[in-house]
């Protein structure tokens, strides 16, 4: 679901809306993530793995299904599902913000509930909030800034700063490679023109 040139307007706001029920509900971003890590899946798999109950791994894969960020690879009984790669950027309307949801943000947002830090962190700052978090992790990763210096850019606590930042290193190292790669922030799947949420 990357942008591409040959999207009309109409494209880029059905993706935009599919994608805000996935950042709106953890569930469906913990299964966004589950099927985007595991390639293909069948809805037992749904079951087994994520502890879901039937009805309610039907109407989440449906649901998921429905808004277009997952597909049916293969038709016939077990039915056999992929997450659609996401890549959409997000700016205000001056331009001077944005962020871009990815696997990564979307992952950061499906620990929302079994991660009280993360959890308290959207409550505080929004989902941008947690993409621009989430491009400090990044770099704190990488060597590249402290919690301090996250601190003080953003006008939060150097404790919260910490805090989201521990919170998000599972995130960064399944999305990334920080050790071997040298890669820029867009090679690491996320953005680094993430904009704060205020």
């Amino acid at each position: 679901m990357s942008r591409t040139s040959d999207q009309t307007d109409g494209d880029i706001v059905r993706d935009f809306l599919s994608i805000a029920d996935i950042l709106e509900e953890p569930q469906l971003a913990q299964l966004y993530t589950y099927l985007a890590h595991e390639d293909e899946a069948t809805v037992q798999d749904v079951m087994h793995d994520l502890d879901i109950a039937q009805g309610t791994a039907y109407s989440y894969v449906n649901r998921i299904v429905d808004a277009g960020v997952v597909e049916v690879t293969h038709d016939e009984q077990p039915r056999r599902y992929a997450a659609r790669e996401i890549n959409l950027t997000v700016t205000t309307a001056a331009g001077d913000r944005g962020y871009t949801i990815t696997p990564a943000l979307i992952d950061a947002v499906g620990r929302r509930e079994t991660n009280d830090d993360i959890d308290t962190y959207i409550d505080r700052h929004g989902v941008a909030g947690l993409a621009t978090a989430l491009t400090y992790a990044v770099a704190r990763e990488r060597g590249e800034v402290t919690h301090r210096l996250m601190a003080e850019d953003l006008d939060i606590s150097p404790l919260a700063a910490e805090m989201i930042l521990q919170a998000l290193r599972p995130v960064v190292h399944k999305h990334s490679d920080i050790e071997a790669s040298g890669a820029s922030l867009d090679e690491l799947d996320i953005d680094d023109g993430a904009a704060d949420d205020t």
